[in-house]
């Protein structure tokens, strides 16, 4: 379990502490691996869920192909390795609704972030449309 409070550490905000390379080199996958370890685990997620999922996910890692920076790498491949630790696995995942953005996230994202995660929302909005009962009683359709 030590391995999980060093991911923990890592995924900390750059700005909450220096990041030392090399500890975050030890924990990181490579981006091949973690990229497929990403979409196999989509697997499990109804299909509305995998679909998003996958099409966002090989976008991003096509953007980032050819980023040199090494902070900027390691952040991408820290935060999306945070992300594959938080998915569900095996045949439950069927029942995974996802989770709330942190606001302490939302506040330190940068202007372009928050347009992507707007373009995201408004992506969603038409693929996955939750129902009734889980919009609570006061819901109006």
């Amino acid at each position: 379990m030590a391995l999980r409070a060093s991911l923990r550490r890592l995924a900390q905000s750059v700005s909450s502490k220096p990041l030392n390379l090399q500890e975050a080199n030890a924990a990181l996958l490579p981006p091949k691996p973690l990229y497929r370890s990403i979409l196999r685990a989509h697997r499990h997620l109804p299909y509305e869920m995998r679909s998003l999922g996958d099409t966002y996910v090989k976008d991003e890692f096509r953007r980032h192909q050819k980023i040199d920076n090494p902070l900027h790498i390691i952040g991408f491949l820290s935060q999306w390795k945070v992300y594959l630790d938080e998915l569900p696995r095996g045949p439950g995942a069927a029942q995974f609704k996802g989770k709330k953005l942190d606001m302490t996230v939302l506040e330190k994202m940068s202007p372009e972030q928050l347009g992507q995660l707007y373009e995201l929302m408004q992506a969603t909005k038409d693929v996955w449309k939750p129902t009734p009962a889980e919009d609570g009683p006061d819901s109006k359709s």
